[in-house]
This record gives C-alpha cells, structure tokens and sequence, in this order.
C-alpha cells in the first residue's frame, strides 16, 4: 500500500483503505475513514470521518469529504456521509455529514460525474448518473434522483427534491420540488418543457417520450388543480408506464413542484 500513498500524506491509523487506494501529496486521512478498491485521491484532499467511499472513484485535488455539517444545531454526533461507486469528484467539492435531525447520513450513489466547487450540505441525498456542473450547491435536505443533470451554479433550496432525467438551466435557484423528465430554469425556476434529449439518449422510445409531453401538459398547460393534475396522470398509467415516476413523485411532493 505504501508505494501508491505519497510520502507527504498523511493516514490515521484507523483509516480503512484498500491496498490498491492511491493518496496524492499533502493529503489528510482522519480516523473513521473507509475507502475501497481503486479510488484515487488527489493532492491536498481533507477526508474526516465517518465516511465510507466505495470502489474506482476519482476524487481530484483540494477536495473537503466529510466535514462537520453547517447546522448550528450540530452538538459534535457521529453522523456519516456514504459515497458509492465509480464516481468523479472535481477539484474544491465540499460534502457535509449529515444531522441527528434528519437521517444522520449525506449519501452519494454510483456513477455519478460532480463538478468542481459543488457543495453537497447534510442530510442529501444523491442517486446515480447523476451530473452536477460547476459550482451548483445543494442546502440541507436536498434528494437528487438518477440521472438528474444541475446546470452551472444551480442553487437548491431545502428539503427540495429533483426528479429523475431533470435539467436546469445555469443559475436557476429551485424554490420547488421539479417532476421527473422536467427542463427548469430562471430564478425562480420555472418549468420549460421536458428533456427530450436526455431521455432519448437514455434509450426512452419516441411513445415514450410523447406520453410524457402529454403528462407535462395535463400538469402545466391545463389550468388543472395540482389534485386535479394527479388525478389526470393517475389514468394514464396503463397507457405507459413511465408516468408512474411522475405520478408518484407528485403524489409524494410536501413542497410543491415549480410551476
């Protein structure tokens, strides 16, 4: 293990790596770190625990994981961020732990691409395939669905919730939760139409992605009641099954989605 950790690097001895992590120059290990096969870390990276990072991700220079939450209510709990799979952490990202008042827990899934500068706070929430660009920062309380894509310095607020295959737009400030398949942007962010592009590309078939034109209509171009607008979704179920996401995704909506 010796000759993929620089010499400069500091590990705490109770650090759990993988004999196949590398550490790069300068970097600090804390205690209560875990890390698994093929994750690489750049020069000058700040990891504390507890935090547990799965295998093959890339994590670049100047990075800061699992640092204590910024919650003034934070008394010095053990609380965890999880980082999965496969994923690329650009330079300058900062991930929080989570909170006792919430699940304790910031969780990152697989295969995710974060951009440098991104803030990740406590308690999110972040799925799989996802793309945060640079400089976007999540608040407290935040889920990210799979595949979601935050355009440059996208701002969401607290306890929002972003939905599966969304794209905002750079600088769009989410005061709402945004529905699956949903293109968002402006301050406030404002719904635009649905993200033909990524789902075709995600291999979504052309009724598919008609379905979910005419779902994003029944919600936006209606002068439907939200209630109304689910009830509506509800029947369309049958005629593809890709509604469901939205269907439930509204019906589990606290918040409110943006409108």
């Amino acid at each position: 293990m010796q000759n993929k950790i620089h010499a400069t690097a500091i590990i705490d001895p109770k650090a759990e790596l993988d004999s196949s992590v590398e550490v790069g120059a300068y970097s600090i290990v804390e205690a209560g770190v875990k890390i698994g096969a093929n994750t690489r870390i750049g020069s000058h990276a700040v990891i504390k625990g507890p935090t547990t990072i799965g295998k093959n991700n890339h994590i670049f220079q100047y990075v800061s994981l699992g640092e204590e939450p910024q919650d003034k209510k934070y008394k010095n709990e053990p609380t965890t961020l999880e980082i999965g799979d496969n994923n690329t952490i650009r330079e300058f990202c900062t991930f929080n732990r989570g909170t006792i008042q919430d699940k304790g827990t910031t969780k990152i899934g697989n295969d995710n691409w974060i951009m440098a500068y991104v803030h990740i706070a406590h308690d999110c929430t972040i799925g799989n395939n996802t793309i945060m660009a640079n400089n976007s920062s999540l608040c407290g309380h935040v889920d990210i669905h799979d595949y979601a894509i935050l355009g440059g310095f996208t701002v969401v607020h607290q306890f929002i919730r972003v939905g599966a295959h969304v794209i905002t737009g750079l600088g769009a400030m989410v005061f709402k939760d945004i529905p699956p398949y949903v293109t968002a942007a402006g301050n406030d962010a404002k719904p635009y139409g649905i993200n033909s592009e990524g789902l075709k590309r995600r291999g979504f078939s052309a009724d598919e992605i008609a379905a979910i034109k005419r779902a994003y209509k029944t919600i936006y171009r209606k002068s439907l009641s939200f209630e109304d607008a689910k009830n509506e979704l509800a029947a369309m179920h049958e005629v593809c099954g890709k509604i469901q996401l939205l269907s439930d995704f509204l019906n589990q909506s606290t918040r409110g989605i943006i409108r």
